[in-house]
């Protein structure tokens, strides 16, 4: 299984960007994913998840600036964020989880927001 994040960068406040994150050696539908974040000093939170039917979760501090999706089709999860503000700086990272084929980790993208 290998997840790669990518779309991370360098951005100023009130700005938009979106993340991806592709999957291989999975079969993608049947894993719920997810979108995690590690601050310096903290520890990894969940920012939001999106289970294979669709149904998803946010974190309260990313409601309505964040929007997660998949695309089936082509094994990729995203991540849409608007209106970043400093505390969303992070290494993100992707998920995939199945109660019965476990979870699994993708490397992270580093997010910087920052006037």
């Amino acid at each position: 299984v290998q997840l790669q994040a990518s779309g991370g960068g360098l951005v100023q406040p009130g700005e938009s960007l979106r993340l991806s994150c592709e999957a291989s050696g999975v079969i993608f539908s049947i894993y719920a994913l997810g979108w995690y974040r590690q601050a310096p000093g903290k520890e990894r939170e969940l920012v939001a998840r999106i289970t294979g039917g669709g149904s998803a979760n946010y974190a309260d501090s990313v409601k309505g600036r964040f929007t997660i999706s998949r695309d089936n089709a082509k094994d990729t999860l995203y991540l849409q964020m608007n209106s970043l503000k400093p505390e969303d700086t992070a290494v993100y990272y992707c998920a995939a989880d199945n109660p019965e084929l476990g979870f699994y980790w993708g490397l992270g993208t580093q997010v910087t927001v920052s006037s």
